[in-house]
């Protein structure tokens, strides 16, 4: 790209950058209490909260590691994507309202507080494990995002990666803090459609290079090898069965565990918005993952595997490649949407867990709610400084956390959501004993032989769903008097 066409893309970013500010100085100037800064007061549509969590949930790994993934695995990549549709859709339909229900019936504003109320036996030794946990993690995660920011700006401008990553990562401290929930919704509601437009735009210029060309895409996926134009790639027997489970085993982590994604479950106001927000939400899902294999599927095809040398930049070198510089501006901002948007949730669970669940509730401290919203936003300030430090001071070390992060909180928590939800004998013994299991299983598989076999991502699942259910037929929760008699 010549000077020109990088000077209207920086352009572009700038922009982009600065509405983003702009959402955060906007909110900052409304009164929040603590119940809008930390799950938005009821008053969000339920088509932004669908926005949102989709945008939350799809980070730099959908435009960057997925479609670099499925560009070198060929038409088998699909597994992965159909993986986590699964989960979306099982969420959805069968998660979101049972949060929304929940939330109003215990009057809570994050899901450690949730967990924690179901069990007054053990509330604050709940409190203070998940929070301790949510932070360590989050804070790790926080620091990867504000990474593949300063990459993703070094990859079309030069820009120094620091310098990249600390104007970004300042930027979505300032909204996050500012508006807290209300203004990370509304501004994930407008990276949303960045997102879309971004898997709109790629893979219908990809199909027209293609057809300029004449270029064949059964011929090329059958000369790249490795079963590269197999729906199972070219595996056969036990093979099979090992790829689609270890593909399909993101599911897992839809269920409920992520604490960004479920408080927008959380943040409903009723069922009319709920309804709304799961049409949205899966319209949105199926065109965002339709579009990433299409356009990592047709890079196969233009590109000649070699020819790139870092596959998950993939995206980023079609979009230079084929577009013109303004639109390659919106796409690039559409990247950058996806990992500020997951950023900015993150920081807030940071926020919240700190605030809320230890010195609110845990500490059991009085604090008036503009009070609160105060100390929420000191927090914030200061966990996305720590990140920042985190993220330069790791390099490419912070990356291993985040692939056992969705094991370490994901699966974890969901394995204890779905006990919650769904069987009636859950007790807080069982409840305290998966979370501790799910933190250290999430780590010693990870780093273990036992990776190669079976992915941390569905193991930390069922090890912590069978010694959650273990466990609570062991150590049953005790039933008070007054409770008794109420029954």
């Amino acid at each position: 790209m010549n000077f020109s066409g990088s000077s209207i893309v920086f352009a572009e970013i700038i922009i982009y950058l600065l509405l983003m500010l702009g959402v955060g100085v906007l909110f900052s100037r409304k009164k929040l209490d603590h119940a809008d800064y930390f799950l938005g007061g009821n008053k969000l549509p339920g088509w932004a909260l669908a926005f949102s969590e989709r945008a939350t949930g799809e980070s730099a790994y959908m435009f960057l590691g997925a479609v670099g993934f499925i560009y070198v695995t060929g038409l088998s990549g699909i597994w992965i994507l159909s993986g986590m549709f699964i989960g979306v859709l099982f969420s959805w339909l069968f998660l979101a309202k049972k949060f929304m229900n929940e939330t109003k019936k215990y009057k809570v504003y994050t899901l450690t507080d949730y967990i924690a109320v179901k069990f007054p036996n053990h509330t604050n030794l709940i409190r203070w494990l998940s929070s301790i946990i949510m932070v360590i993690f989050f804070t790790c995660y926080l620091a990867a995002q504000f990474s593949g920011v300063g990459k993703t700006l070094y990859s079309f401008s030069g820009l120094n990666i620091t310098v990249g990553t600390i104007v970004v990562a300042l930027i979505i401290i300032a909204y996050s803090c500012m508006g807290g929930f209300m203004s990370v919704v509304w501004t994930d509601t407008i990276q949303s459609f960045l997102m879309v437009l971004a898997f709109i735009i790629v893979p219908i210029a990809g199909f027209f290079e293609i057809q300029q060309n004449d270029l064949s895409i059964s011929y090329t996926l059958s000369s790249m090898g490795s079963g590269a134009d197999s729906w199972i790639g070219g595996l056969s027997g036990l093979a099979i069965g090992a790829m689609l489970f270890t593909n399909l085993s993101w599911f897992f982590g839809w269920l409920g565990g992520q604490p960004q994604l479920s408080s927008r479950f959380m943040a409903l106001k009723d069922e009319k918005e709920l309804k709304t927000g799961k049409i949205v939400a899966i319209i949105w899902t199926l065109i965002v993952y339709v579009g990433a294999f299409l356009s990592a599927i047709f890079a196969s095809v233009i590109y000649k595997q070699g020819t790139i040398e870092d596959s998950e930049m993939i995206l980023p070198h079609m979009v230079f490649d084929l577009l013109p510089p303004w639109v390659a501006g919106i796409i690039i901002a559409g990247i950058l949407a996806a990992i500020m948007s997951t950023a900015s949730s993150q920081l807030l669970v940071i926020t919240t867990s700190v605030s809320e669940d230890i010195v609110h509730k845990a500490m059991g401290m009085t604090i008036k709610s503009q009070t609160l919203v105060k100390l929420s936003r000191c927090i914030a300030i200061v966990a996305g400084l720590v990140g920042i430090v985190v993220s330069l001071a790791s390099g490419s070390i912070i990356y291993n956390m985040v692939s056992f992060a969705w094991a370490g909180v994901g699966n974890t928590f969901s394995a204890v959501i779905l006990l919650i939800f769904f069987w009636k004998k859950t007790s807080g013994t069982g409840v305290v004993a998966t979370i501790i299991t799910g933190f250290i299983s999430a780590i010693l598989w990870t780093t273990s032989p036992l990776e190669a076999i079976v992915t941390a991502k569905a193991a930390t699942f069922f090890i912590c769903l069978i010694v959650g259910i273990v466990v609570s037929l062991w150590f049953p929760e005790k039933v008070s008097k007054s409770a008794k008699l109420a029954s």
